[in-house]
């Protein structure tokens, strides 16, 4: 009896209670609507007028409100009869947060951080942002569940871009939280501000999450125009329960000192790829599902879009791959289709199409007039960043015919930074070049911004006029990088992934002056160490000219023999040989085989071919094309000396170091002659010949004349020229030959840093000291910080040029070689072994550096005590050898050193195993 007399009584204070809500509401909307149209003075005023019309209702409400009992205690987390009442006053239909439809992925770490923040006792405030359609209502509803789960009051309000309706609602859930009668009453008779009320109240009470979504304009949220973070208005972090925000608003000026951000970026390839398959599971493999979702750049919107085509029995494209195909062709009709009731807000939410044009529409209606032009230009670039110095006011002008400040397009760039449809990247991309595009400002748009952007133009603007002004910009950009020589290298490299177009927009009139621009800037780029980039542009050039010259023109020849060097700087050295080979048939064909153009095809089809360890077949090349460049230019021609160069080093990579030493000589004397002592070809060929001095192991001599190079290129090309730089590091080399590993240490380092400092810490030279400076370090016992040195520059290397470029595998061979030095035989036998194989897989199973990792993995083995295996594998290698190289190559006589080294530990093991058969003798 006495559960059912509680009821009753309940029964009888709610419809009190109710009444008295309502009159209570409609205070407090007359207030807020005050507010938000005549500003707190005059709602002062108002504020009589409206309480005693309040007051009239609330006297007949009170009659009826005396005769029912107090209502409980406000609800605080926990249970008892006000625990629940609170929670069933959160779970009004009007409050309740929308359900999540499917699971969420990949947002772990921010739900762990939200659940924390619900779970705590101190309250705040929290703002999840991030551009449109990253999700940030779901991961709040997501977090909202969570909180009813732990006993929270939850109550979700949708911002509707109304301060008075944000005050009614946040009036009304103060109510149900038990905000008492007395202090509405002093807020509609004029002594508190109803702000101020509810907040106060909210303070107090302990145990509630409050969420407002989708507060994208929040300068509107009142009362008055305060921003939110100064903390007078509706927004406020000091509330004994959590307030979450999600906005796409992303500056932390806007939410203020105390507020929590939790930016939102989009998903990783692995979670994007688990989301489209929770909406279509049969649509095809993992693999295929994230290849799909790295397209759609992990936009949570997107995948969304994406998967319930998929899912959709009458759709045309039911597996993952068949609708990434399609999307090269009908992205404006899948992901970016438009919808005819696109004019709703809250419909264009939901549209991949739609969703930025909200923000767009936010901030032209805020004076940023340039926003969407500007983000119009960057959509039309490839989707890579941007040189910021290449938006100029000029270039908006020219576009949009319309007159446009630096001042207002840095607010416009801001705000587009602001609302995340813009990034500024401080690291480099996955796939770059590394640090060098660091050097400069540099925007970026997300790739499915990029794509949608790009296919409406902004009204009053011209696609035709916009493209046109680009390539003007961007051919003068080009012209003015060029010019700056070095300190250009980094706006070259931004530059290149945007200029292809130019030469499929150029007449034909124009075609041979844009094509020699990108021939140059792609000559800064081989400078700057940027293959990639090069390789880009060469192809493009090499593409162009195949089609407007034709493949046979001297042009077109010209550009293959450059494309295939593109090759070569990439490591990729049997495609280079190829293409190589194609040439100089080519030009034998066409040119005649005592053409310039052929004997420069020859000499670099046996460069590719000693980069693949063909050396013999590289030296015979060499020598054809030395006898013939003596026939036909004669014995002192600037090519003749650099085919003799040339044959000489290949007879360097065969161990034939004093015929080697002996033409290296012959030719230093020449271009000293022909050249004079400071042309950089002749200091050229003094490093080669004390490199073949070195070889020979005529340290001294090699160190003497390296230092002399050293003085040289200082004095005629300066202390930071790049060949000042491989000079000292040649010189290092030599005093580590003497055993003056300090001094050798010491001027590697002082090059490692020059390096960083010139030419940047990616570049291939950088890398190639880093590697040299931990060698040395090995050789003075300091093993630990050679390993820490290599394992950073394998890092670099596997980022920068690959994980199957030379280079890398060559780094990943030294940093085995430095955990043996510090006994750690098994990691480094793990990582010689996988070296080993790719070796085998890239270079081919004879290539020198092949039979190098084969050595390295048997003596890692010996360490082991796996004296047999290193036995075997030494052995095979010796036979290799012997094969490949020749019986007396120094490699050779290394390896045949090293098999007699293990067959004596193999005896010395079966000794020391059975010592009887000692004693017995």
């Amino acid at each position: 009896m006495a559960d059912g007399h509680v009821g009753r009584g309940l029964w009888r204070w709610v419809p009190g209670r109710l009444l008295g809500a309502l009159a209570g509401g409609v205070f407090a909307g007359g207030i807020a609507w005050a507010v938000a149209r005549v500003g707190l003075e005059t709602a002062d005023q108002l504020a009589s007028v409206i309480g005693g019309t309040a007051g009239l209702l609330g006297l007949a409400v009170s009659l009826v409100a005396l005769r029912s009992p107090a209502p409980a205690a406000p609800a605080v987390a926990g249970g008892g009869a006000g625990g629940r009442w609170v929670r069933v006053a959160a779970a009004h239909a009007s409050y309740r947060a929308p359900a999540v439809q499917a699971p969420v992925r990949g947002r772990d770490s921010e739900l762990a951080d939200l659940r924390s923040l619900v779970a705590g006792r101190d309250g705040g405030l929290v703002v999840v942002c991030g551009t449109g359609g990253l999700g940030k209502t779901t991961l709040a509803a997501q977090a909202a569940r969570q909180a009813e789960a732990q006993g929270r009051a939850v109550f979700w309000v949708r911002w509707q871009d109304d301060a008075a309706r944000l005050a009614h609602d946040l009036t009304r859930i103060a109510q149900a939280l038990g905000l008492p009668e007395t202090r509405l009453h002093d807020a509609q008779n004029g002594r508190a501000a109803l702000v101020d009320v509810v907040w106060e109240h909210l303070a107090a009470v302990p145990g509630w999450v409050i969420v407002i979504d989708n507060v994208d304009t929040p300068r509107n949220l009142g009362p008055g125009s305060e921003p939110p973070g100064s903390y007078r208005g509706w927004v406020r972090p000091g509330g004994g329960g959590l307030l979450l925000v999600t906005t796409r608003d992303t500056a932390p000026g806007t939410w203020g000192p105390s507020a929590r951000l939790v930016p939102l970026e989009s998903l990783s390839a692995t979670d994007s790829g688990t989301v489209l398959r929770d909406a279509a599971p049969s649509a095809g493999s993992a693999a295929e599902a994230a290849a799909l979702g790295e397209r759609l750049g992990g936009h949570p919107l997107a995948l969304d879009t994406a998967g319930r085509h998929l899912a959709n029995p009458t759709s045309r494209y039911r597996t993952f791959t068949a609708y990434q195909h399609a999307l090269v062709t009908e992205f404006g009709d899948l992901v970016g289709a438009e919808h005819p009731q696109a004019a709703d807000p809250e419909v264009a939410r939901t549209v991949v199409r739609h969703t930025f044009d909200i923000s767009l529409t936010q901030l032209h209606n805020n004076g940023y007039t340039l926003a969407r032009p500007a983000l119009f230009l960057l959509a039309l670039l490839a989707p890579a960043p941007v040189p910021r110095a290449f938006l100029t006011p000029a270039l908006l002008a020219d576009a949009t015919q319309q007159g446009a400040t630096a001042a207002e397009l840095d607010a416009s760039l801001a705000a587009l930074h602001q609302y995340g449809l813009i990034s500024t990247p401080t690291t480099p991309p996955a796939d770059s070049g590394g640090g060098q595009a660091l050097t400069v400002g540099q925007i970026a748009l997300h790739p499915l911004v990029h794509d949608v952007i790009a296919l409406t133009a902004p009204p009053g603007t011209d696609r035709t006029t916009c493209h046109t002004a680009l390539d003007t910009h961007l051919t003068q950009t080009v012209r003015d990088t060029i010019s700056a020589g070095r300190a250009g290298w980094p706006t070259a490299r931004l530059l290149a992934p945007h200029l292809p177009p130019l030469l499929h927009h150029t007449r034909h009139a124009d075609f041979t002056t844009t094509r020699d621009l990108l021939d140059d800037l792609a000559d800064s780029l081989g400078d700057a160490g940027a293959a990639s980039e090069d390789h880009l542009l060469r192809q493009c050039v090499l593409d162009a000219e195949a089609h407007h010259l034709g493949s046979d023109h001297p042009d077109t020849v010209n550009s293959r023999n450059n494309f295939a060097g593109a090759l070569d700087a990439l490591g990729r050295y049997q495609e280079a040989a190829d293409l190589l080979q194609q040439n100089l048939t080519d030009c034998e064909r066409v040119l005649g085989s005592d053409h310039p153009d052929t004997l420069n095809s020859r000499n670099n089809l046996a460069g590719a071919l000693e980069g693949l360890g063909r050396c013999q077949e590289a030296a015979d090349l060499h020598q054809q094309n030395l006898t013939d460049r003596e026939r036909v230019l004669g014995s002192d021609h600037p090519d003749t000396l650099n085919s003799r160069n040339n044959f000489a080093s290949a007879l360097h990579g065969l161990g034939r170091y004093q015929e080697a030493a002996d033409l290296h000589q012959q030719n230093l004397t020449d271009r000293e002659r022909v050249l004079g002592s400071d042309h950089p070809d002749t200091v050229n060929s003094r490093n080669n010949f004390a490199g073949a001095l070195d070889a020979l192991g005529r340290y001294q001599e090699a160190a003497d004349l390296l230092q002399q190079n050293l003085t040289d290129c200082e004095r005629v090309l300066g202390s930071d020229h790049p060949d000042t730089l491989n000079s000292r590091n040649n010189l290092a080399g030599a005093l580590e030959g003497l055993g003056r590993c300090q001094e050798a240490a010491d001027l590697l380092q002082q090059n490692l840093a020059n390096r960083e400092r010139i030419q940047g810490p990616d570049h291939p030279n950088t890398l190639t000291s880093r590697n040299n400076l931990a060698s040395t370090l090995s050789e003075l016992g300091r093993h630990q910080e050679a390993a820490d040195l290599l394992q950073q520059n394998l890092a670099n290397r596997e980022r920068v040029l690959g994980p199957d470029h030379p280079d890398t595998l060559n780094s990943r061979n030294n940093l085995a070689s430095a955990l043996s030095g510090l006994g750690r035989f098994q990691e480094a036998a793990d990582l010689l072994q996988q070296n080993l194989t790719d070796c085998e897989r890239v270079l081919g199973p004879d290539h020198p550096n092949t039979l190098t990792s084969r050595n390295n993995l048997a003596h890692a083995l010996s360490g082991l005590g796996r004296h047999q295996e290193a036995a075997d594998l030494h052995r095979q290698n010796l036979t290799d050898c012997e094969r490949v190289l020749g019986p007396d190559h120094p490699d050779t006589l290394t390896s045949r050193n090293n098999l007699a080294a293990a067959q004596a530990a193999i005896a010395r093991t079966q000794r020391l195993r059975f010592p009887w058969q000692r004693s017995r003798r």
